[in-house]
């Protein structure tokens, strides 16, 4: 199972070894390519990013997987981004959006949630319009 340094860390951590035997472990794994943040990184991005929003993946990223923001945005800088916009899309698709019979309450409800799945509100307006 693949895991970040902050994750060993914090399993080594529970598990009641002492600090320093902690650093080591984690030296030692990092030495033989056992742990890698950045390859993490990629295959986390690569696997999910047809699901999930770019600032969605970025926070479970920093704030579940303990990896630095710097390494997250460097990544991203060499990946093709993901269509956001056909993400929304889809999202829409599963929430069975029809504009024919939406009123503006339910529409809310809908630019809400997408915003709290981590879409810029920017495009979920542009594919609202489109759709519309």
């Amino acid at each position: 199972m693949d895991r970040t340094e902050a994750q060993l860390r914090e399993k080594l951590l529970k598990a009641e070894f002492e600090p320093e035997l902690v650093e080591q472990a984690v030296a030692y794994v990092k030495s033989y390519g056992y742990l890698d943040d950045e390859r993490y990184v990629r295959n986390y991005i690569e696997y999910r990013k047809d699901q999930k929003s770019r600032r969605q993946l970025e926070q479970e990223l920093q704030f579940r997987k303990g990896v630095s923001p710097e390494l997250i945005r460097k990544v991203y800088e060499e990946l093709e981004p993901a269509d956001e916009k056909l993400l929304i899309r889809r999202q829409l698709e599963k929430k069975h959006y029809d504009p024919e019979n939406c009123d503006e309450k339910q529409r809310q409800r809908l630019i809400a949630f997408l915003v709290r799945k981590g879409f810029r509100t920017g495009d979920i307006l542009s594919v609202l319009r489109e759709q519309e």
